[in-house]
């Protein structure tokens, strides 16, 4: 099935394929994908999501509960438990992607309105700005010990490379998250099943009558987060395939892929603070794999760095999605190559900016960066999976999505509210390094703010939209969508089905 040749408009009407072939650099940015060009296999998104997760940055998110006190045991039970919740939410936005053919961020708009989803936005550029930047820094880091480059260097090559890459687009960062699957799950192999038999842990480690509350649930609520931060970002890599792919397949092949890597590495990381927690985060993974073999942590921790590399990619990619979708929420420009690669431009200065000026207490800094994403992320995704599987059951008009003046309005009050006060009600239960709300500190500092954030603002925003007509709704949508697709009548109709 071929992609078309032609250069997108911001239009949803952007003419079919001209089904030839697909150009070896994406041509489409945050317009509808037609339904003559979806192409790709379901399982392709189970290697999207596991090198997505199988790198570094996971590892250190790992890290955390045993540098809080956790011992080995119990830091591994949370990292289970944590990637099964958060990957949970983050499987079902994967699911709109085939049945809308449009980028993760845009289709907030029904919720939040034409100009109102600026506000979610404008989070979510913070999010992929500040991951690209503690990555640019994870990668120069490794590099310096490696190879004595200095990171300065590789903070730049960084960012051009994933630049160049995300120019290229959606079909490589496919083909390339395949064979990374293969290279990161065969050194994970050899490390998982070396250091159980050749790994010195302690009784305490492994102790399971020594239970601590505080650094469990921080382990399991910033495993959890980390994976939910990733509803931002799945969309864009599944909206290119056809609707028939339907909503179990597609949240399966990503709820394993993501749910696998990210608990597989994260494990990695857990073991290497075990095993010395005297070490900063590269030298534990270095020794912990010198356990195995003399040479062999230099192995992983190069299995490991590689895709930060297509991660800078999919942080880029994503980014100019947003990116552009903010500019298009206030003033209308032509969606073309060169307005795509100037977003990923200043994308890059950013990023590389922030990495220059980050200071050495990057564990830390990247810990409490992850609970801020948690409070910021978490009422729109209560709010987005609600919207999409309860109240509208995905019945969408593409067109009136991107119509400023249409049916979605320009600020929608029943979506900000309910993030609004959503977000307030994990206030009270907020800790934030040092600090913690009132509630907090009933829990003994506890963070279970992404429970009651869900919670809250999932109510609430049901509540809310008892009084949307969504009868009167989908007979707009229907009109309106009314001949999107000539060559695929009844794509609404086979949408909302599959939803």
């Amino acid at each position: 099935m071929a992609v078309s040749t032609t250069k997108a408009t911001g239009s949803p009407d952007t003419p079919g394929a001209t089904r030839h072939h697909r150009p070896v650099i994406e041509s489409r940015s945050i317009d509808y994908v037609p339904l003559a060009e979806r192409h790709g296999k379901v399982w392709h998104l189970f290697p999207v999501w596991f090198a997505g997760d199988a790198h570094l940055a996971t590892i250190a998110t790992g890290a955390i509960g045993v540098t809080l006190g956790g011992n080995l045991i119990w830091t591994a039970i949370a990292i289970v438990l944590g990637n099964a919740l958060g990957t949970f939410f983050m499987a079902f936005h994967s699911t709109q992607g085939p049945q809308l053919g449009l980028p993760q961020m845009v289709q907030s708009r029904p919720q939040f309105g034409f100009v109102g989803a600026l506000l979610v936005w404008v989070v979510a550029l913070v999010t992929y700005i500040g991951y690209t930047a503690f990555n640019q820094v994870l990668v120069g880091s490794t590099m310096d010990h490696l190879a004595d480059t200095p990171p300065s260097v590789s903070y730049i090559a960084y960012a051009v490379v994933g630049i160049v890459l995300a120019i290229v687009g959606y079909d490589f960062i496919h083909k390339a998250s395949r064979w990374l699957t293969y290279l990161t799950g065969a050194g994970l192999a050899v490390f998982s099943v070396g250091i159980v038999v050749v790994a010195p842990f302690s009784a305490d480690q492994l102790d399971l009558s020594a239970f601590t509350l505080a650094p469990f649930l921080i382990q399991l609520f910033h495993a959890a987060v980390y994976q939910l931060s990733w509803s931002i970002y799945v969309s864009d890599y599944s909206r290119y395939l056809p609707p028939t792919v339907g909503v179990r397949s597609s949240f399966w092949w990503t709820y394993l892929g993501a749910g696998f890597g990210g608990a597989w590495m994260m494990l990695v990381g857990a073991v290497a603070a075990g095993l010395f927690p005297k070490l900063g985060l590269v030298d534990a993974v270095v020794r912990a794999g010198d356990q195995l073999f003399d040479g062999f942590g230099g192995v992983l921790l190069l299995v490991s760095v590689i895709p930060l590399f297509t991660i800078g990619t999919l942080n880029f990619y994503g980014g100019s999605l947003t990116l552009l979708s903010s500019i298009d929420s206030v003033k209308r420009i032509p969606l073309t190559l060169g307005t795509r690669v100037t977003t990923l431009v200043v994308l890059g200065v950013a990023s590389t900016g922030l990495a220059f000026s980050a200071n050495d207490d990057f564990l830390t800094t990247f810990g409490d960066f992850l609970i801020v994403l948690g409070y910021l992320f978490t009422p729109w995704t209560a709010i987005n999976l609600i919207d999409f599987y309860v109240v509208r059951r995905g019945r969408y008009s593409i067109r009136e999505i991107f119509n400023p003046h249409g049916i979605y309005g320009r600020w929608n009050w029943r979506g900000l509210t309910a993030y609004g006060v959503g977000f307030a009600s994990m206030l009270p239960f907020a800790v934030i390094g040092d600090l913690e709300g009132p509630l907090a500190r009933w829990v003994k500092g506890a963070d279970v703010t992404m429970l009651v954030g869900l919670a809250t603002s999932s109510l609430l925003y049901l509540a809310l939209c008892r009084s949307l007509d969504t009868g009167a709704e989908r007979a707009v949508v229907t009109a309106a969508d009314a001949g999107l697709d000539p060559d695929h009548a009844g794509h609404q109709a086979e949408a909302g089905q599959h939803a």
